[in-house]
């Protein structure tokens, strides 16, 4: 689907894109494995204090004059696993926690290199969690591209505990601990929009975003990995899983015009700009 953009247009993506990535709150602090030059994640001070306190003593999270270095280095990734997720555990059960999903992400810390990564796991926890501890998750976005240089955006349920009622991609979603991008991406257009597709039925190209910034429940650090699908004419998106309200079948004019006017999740309007930029 050729995209044609206009000056403003072209400069008001390139401003989104730039926002993608905020800077870390000045009070707050990064917390390592040790052993491991890149942050684990990023909270501020009562959630390090209180992560620190409810470490076991063989364990023990302590602070160093950087933040926060866990000496969890000589324990399996399942060991840390099961520490993490009876903290998160608690958690929950005090309210701190909300949104549980009874599903486990993985952790590699902030990494920055290729997919897939050729460190291994560090442990898994509760997607729910993730953000409390400012831990980095993943999650594939699929475009639905139409001949007529139009796209299917859904609206998310109002029920949903993140961006209620807001724009999205035809489909995005986390990526489950064990799964691969595509595959996510295979599943969640099924799940989300009734389209049985497979890997072939995606366009070449794709592109990546990291986004981080402070958010109601934390630190918000999670990589996307954007997708292209080529639909047809014919071809209706129809959800499934209740996770989605309603269609829209939008011109780029529009898209722009509601990416502008904050319609769209934060995330979304970050993968809509990097393909629309790098078209």
């Amino acid at each position: 689907m050729p995209i044609h953009l206009d000056s403003t247009d072209v400069l008001y993506l390139r401003s989104l894109l730039a926002e993608a990535r905020q800077a870390w709150p000045s009070e707050w602090q990064a917390w390592y494995l040790r052993g491991i030059q890149e942050p684990l994640g990023l909270m501020c001070l009562e959630r390090a204090q209180y992560l620190s306190s409810a470490m076991p003593q063989h364990m023990p999270l302590v602070q160093v004059a950087q933040g926060w270095v866990w000496h969890a280095d000589n324990f399996t990734a399942g060991e840390r696993s099961q520490v993490l997720q009876g903290i998160s555990q608690a958690l929950k059960g005090k309210g701190q926690i909300t949104g549980w999903r009874n599903e486990t992400y993985a952790c590699w810390g902030w990494i920055d290199s290729a997919w897939p990564y050729t460190r291994p796991e560090l442990f898994r926890l509760e997607r729910a969690a993730f953000r409390y501890f400012g831990l980095r998750s993943h999650a594939a976005h699929v475009h639905g591209l139409m001949p007529d240089a139009r796209m299917w955006c859904g609206r998310r349920a109002l029920h949903k505990s993140t961006d209620p009622g807001l724009l999205d991609n035809l489909a995005a979603g986390g990526l489950p601990a064990g799964e691969q991008p595509m595959q996510c991406a295979v599943r969640e257009v099924f799940e989300e929009a009734g389209l049985e597709q497979c890997m072939n039925d995606f366009l070449p190209q794709t592109s990546e975003v990291l986004t981080e910034r402070k958010v109601a429940e934390g630190w918000h650090s999670e990589r996307l990995f954007v997708y292209n699908l080529q639909m047809t004419q014919d071809q209706r998106p129809n959800n499934l899983d209740g996770e989605v309200s309603e269609f829209l079948c939008l011109s780029l004019t529009e898209v722009i015009q509601r990416m502008k006017a904050n319609e769209f999740t934060p995330d979304a309007a970050f993968a809509i700009a990097k393909t629309f930029l790098q078209d």
